[in-house]
């Protein structure tokens, strides 16, 4: 088997993939946490449990455009939608 020679990359392409890395990460664990922890809550707090469902949503389409601004693409694109993958999952068990 032949070993592919690599390419070499310019810096700011290796930056970008390492802040959109370190904003996934930073953005997806509250917005996690919290369409999670809001099942919880909306059992004994409807309200609250949705407030916390709805800023699951937020912040996890906020991640979702910021790493879409990193590597300089527009903020609106379908992509949004997979920020929102969390809130639309446990959205099943608050309602």
């Amino acid at each position: 088997m032949k070993r592919r020679t690599p390419r070499p990359m310019k810096i700011e392409t290796v930056q970008r993939w390492v802040a959109s890395v370190i904003l996934f990460h930073v953005g997806s664990v509250p917005a996690i946490t919290l369409a999670v922890y809001s099942i919880g809550v909306a059992k004994t707090d409807h309200g609250r449990g949705v407030g916390l469902w709805i800023m699951s949503g937020v912040i996890g389409v906020l991640t979702t455009a910021g790493i879409r601004l990193i590597h300089q693409r527009s903020p609106l694109s379908l992509w949004l939608v997979l920020g929102l993958l969390p809130t639309a999952v446990t959205g099943f068990y608050i309602f």
